[in-house]
This record gives C-alpha cells, structure tokens and sequence, in this order.
C-alpha cells in the first residue's frame, strides 16, 4: 500500500515523458517526477517518499522532508493567506495549516511547533498547531530508564516541556539540564520517572552507573586536547563544571572516579592530569 506523508520502499517499473512510474505490492502507482529520476533505471526498487502535489496528484520525491506523518516538527511560516497559513517543510509544496487548527493566528516568518496529520475528509496532509490533542495522554509506551528522542517544547518554572518519542509529553526539571536548549531542539534523553498520573520526568543524561562512561569519555576527550591538563577539581565551582562540561558536579564526580579507578587521571589540589600523556 501507498501510503501518504512516509518513506515507501518501491519498484520503478515504466517511463514516460513526465518521469518514472513506481507500483507499490499491490500494483498500485505513483509518479516520481523527471527531476528526481537521475540514477533511477527500470526495475530498481527505491525509497522514496510520498505527498500531494499542486494539484492534489500522488507524487514521490527523493526530496527530505522536515516532518512525516503524526510526527511533530517546528516549522517556519512562509505566508498567510485568507484560507489558513503554509509551512516550509522542505518540499516544492507548501505544507498547509487551516485557521481552526491554529490556536492563535500565525505570523509569516515565526516558528511553531505542529503535527502533521491526514485528513480524512480531504485526503490531504495537513499540519496543526493544536498538537497536544494528538500526544498519548492515557497509556505510556516508554518505560523509566529508556533512551528517548525529545522536540523542545518551551520553557515553564519548572523546567523544559519535551514531546517524547512523537507521543507523549515530559518535563526536564531545572536541576537536570546542564546546556542551553531551545524550541525546537532535537534531543535525545532518558526517562528518569513515571508518575502515578502518567506525567513522565526526563533527563538528558543517563541515570546511575551507566551516566559514568560517556561523562568520563567527555572528560577524557577535553584532557587529550588540553595538552592532559583540566584546571577542575572536586572543590570546582558546579556552575563552572555545568559551563565548562555540561554535566552536574555530581556527575563530573563519578566520571573522574571512574578514570581514576582505571589509572588513566592523576588528580592534584590544581586540577586533573591525563596519565598518558606524561609516558
């Protein structure tokens, strides 16, 4: 099957003046436009994804989109018009946005957070602000400790709003973000709780014993390019650690206990030295 707004795996089967037909297992067809056929030969079988052209036609592009079907992107308004607004989603075609679906009107030249949906009236694709009727509010699908894909929501008292894994929202607290991060931001976290009422907690680093060697690869990495000296110790400042490493005191703790139990660091009153790049 077709399927409108993913990547489909298809085989090129006939060309005609306008580009190469592509049939899915069903034998049904799609049109891959003359200016993505370059490379493309008869029989191939080719990943390509699929949107509604000017005219509302099936079309396949090797063109990457920003967004794909119920995911969640922050896109940039390209214009205004008396019918609703139009996203850049990085194809020839604007991706459309109706009035109803914005709660408030949008800007050309903002950005908004939005889902991409099919409408099933139109069979179209079509994008809405309104997203937090599209997150997974009754079952949770992530379980605490796992390794997640965030979008960067916005900024509360709190902390950061997350949409986790295109599904659900989350909250990284004030104390667990050691970076500057923004709307819109690409992350990737870990579940630190689940509570009772399904509100999901999120941190960016890994909980426990498995947060100590990638924090101490950090560490390890700095050293080599600072000639095996870091002028950062136990007694350092935690907001000079946060900038300087982007990781807690705490975590900064363990990560050079653990280079210290493996003999790769010598730590000093002045700072840390790298072992190996005294032999």
């Amino acid at each position: 099957m077709i399927e409108l707004g993913k990547y489909n795996l298809l085989k090129a089967i006939r060309k005609t003046d306008n580009g190469i037909y592509l049939e899915d297992q069903q034998e049904r067809e799609v049109l891959l436009p003359n200016k993505y056929t370059d490379g493309v030969n008869i029989g191939d079988e080719i990943d390509v994804f699929i949107f509604n052209d000017s005219e509302d036609r099936l079309t396949a592009t090797h063109a990457k989109p920003k967004i794909e079907l119920n995911e969640f992107a922050y896109l940039e308004v390209k214009e205004v018009t008396r019918f609703g607004a139009f996203l850049d989603w990085g194809l020839e075609k604007d991706l459309f946005v109706p009035f109803k679906e914005q709660p408030t009107k949008m800007l050309a030249g903002k950005k908004y957070i939005v889902y991409l949906y099919l409408d099933h009236q139109t069979d179209r694709l079509v994008a809405s602000a309104n997203f937090n009727r599209f997150l997974e509010k009754d079952d949770v699908f992530v379980e605490e400790g796992e390794k997640v894909d965030l979008l960067v929501l916005d900024e509360t008292e709190l902390g950061v709003n997350v949409i986790i894994n295109n599904m659900h929202r989350g909250l990284i607290f004030n104390n667990d973000i050691f970076k500057l991060i923004k709307t819109g931001d690409k992350l990737e976290g870990y579940i630190k709780n689940i509570r009772p009422d399904n509100k999901i907690d999120v941190t960016l680093q890994q909980q426990g014993f498995a947060n100590i060697e990638p924090n101490a690869q950090k560490i390890l990495e700095l050293l080599k390019k600072e000639n095996g000296y870091l002028n950062l110790t136990d007694k350092s400042d935690p907001a000079e650690i946060t900038a300087r490493l982007e990781m807690s005191k705490k975590t900064f703790k363990k990560a050079i206990g653990a280079l210290y139990k493996k003999k790769i660091i010598r730590l000093e009153k002045d700072g840390i030295y790298l072992i190996d790049s005294e032999q």
